[in-house]
């Protein structure tokens, strides 16, 4: 609550510190509350509607006689009036026609500063058997707005209310956001019901408490469908038993009826159940890897390169090898044979290079 308090404190600042046309249309200015509507023609809402111009003039004059003259002034045509609502502090503009027997309006109205809407206390949470729970508060869509019982004015105003009627019945109007309806609660404040606090139940207040615009559509009640699909006439609830899927054949043909004509066509061409023609002839594609790819690319770009340097092909006749060498001669020469009882000369030919085991040193 403490944290609340200090945001909603910290807001009213800049609220007042914001500039004089937007302060002037809540906190400075006065219009005809709306207490009671006898005409149930007229779409005004009592206590959530405030009178605040009739025929396109700003209403400054407290004097009711003022403003019930402009109303006979348009009898057999109809008065125009700026209502402003509390209900996310909305303005707008009403045609209203003025009969002409008895030109009057049917509405109660009270001279009241617009500020007076202000004091509404927004119920965030309620803790289960507590009287706030017993006398069938809602959390978020409920908002304390005022009692019979006398003006409330202030964060602390319904505090001290409830003060003065510990353990007895207390009667407040509340408003229902979601439902948008305004019913009057019997709650009996109590410090002996087990819990926190003589109400038992969270309440905000202050300008992140106002009461919010209306809704444009009820809230579901539990267990509706918030979306529901139109089904067309050639869907088919599939069978849920099975977790296998149908198979193609078992689909329903669709009517011709149930088919779109183009504009152009004066009647839809005739369904065929003859299997669609196959194809032949295209080669199937097989799919390559990044480095077959890659090796692809390569030798494209290798074969391009060779037909612009006119470079021979790899099928030519190679050219001759080249002669070889006088010592590549010498040493091909073949070894004659020996003849029969002639040893082997198992000395090389220079003496300084060879030598024998049984000599008695080697060469130097």
């Amino acid at each position: 609550m403490s944290v609340f308090g200090a945001i909603n404190r910290f807001i009213s600042r800049l609220d007042s510190d914001s500039p004089a046309q937007n302060a002037g249309i809540n906190h400075g200015a006065f219009g005809f509350q709306v207490l009671r509507n006898k005409n149930r023609e007229i779409p005004i809402e009592p206590w959530y509607d405030f009178a605040i111009g009739i025929n396109g003039r700003q209403i400054d004059d407290p004097d009711p006689n003022l403003f019930a003259t402009e109303v006979r002034n348009c009898a057999g045509s109809t008065v125009t009036l700026t209502l402003w609502n509390a209900k996310g502090q909305r303005i707008r503009e009403m045609h209203i026609p003025v009969p002409t027997p008895s030109p009057t309006l049917g509405i109660t109205l009270q001279w009241t500063p617009l500020a007076t809407t202000d004091d509404v206390w927004h119920v965030l949470d309620v803790i289960p058997n507590s009287p706030a729970d017993i006398a069938g508060l809602l959390p978020y869509g409920d908002y304390i707005i005022g009692t019979p019982e006398g003006l409330v004015h202030g964060e602390s105003g319904l505090g001290e209310l409830v003060e003065d009627y510990l353990s007895r019945p207390l009667r407040l109007y509340v408003y229902n956001h979601e439902y948008a309806v305004t019913r009057l609660v019997t709650i009996t404040p109590s410090r002996n019901w087990g819990g926190n606090g003589a109400l038992g139940c969270v309440l905000g207040f202050g300008a992140l408490h106002h009461l919010p615009p209306p809704l444009t559509e009820p809230p579901a009640a539990p267990g509706e469908t918030l979306f529901e699909t139109a089904r067309l006439s050639n869907d088919f609830v599939r069978p849920t038993s099975s977790p296998s899927y149908p198979q193609p054949s078992s689909y329903p043909p669709p009517q011709p009826s149930d088919l779109l004509v183009p504009a152009a066509m004066a009647v839809p061409p005739p369904l065929t159940t003859s299997p669609a023609p196959t194809r032949h002839g295209r080669k199937k594609r097989v799919g390559l890897s990044p480095s077959r790819a890659f090796d692809e690319m390569f030798r494209e770009g290798e074969q391009k390169s060779k037909e612009e340097d006119f470079a021979p092909k790899s099928k030519a006749t190679p050219p001759p090898p080249p002669p070889p060498s006088k010592l590549a001669v010498e040493t091909s020469l073949p070894v004659p044979p020996l003849s029969a009882g002639e040893p082997r000369q198992t000395k090389s030919p220079d003496p300084e290079l060879d030598y024998d085991e049984d000599d008695e040193g080697a060469p130097g």
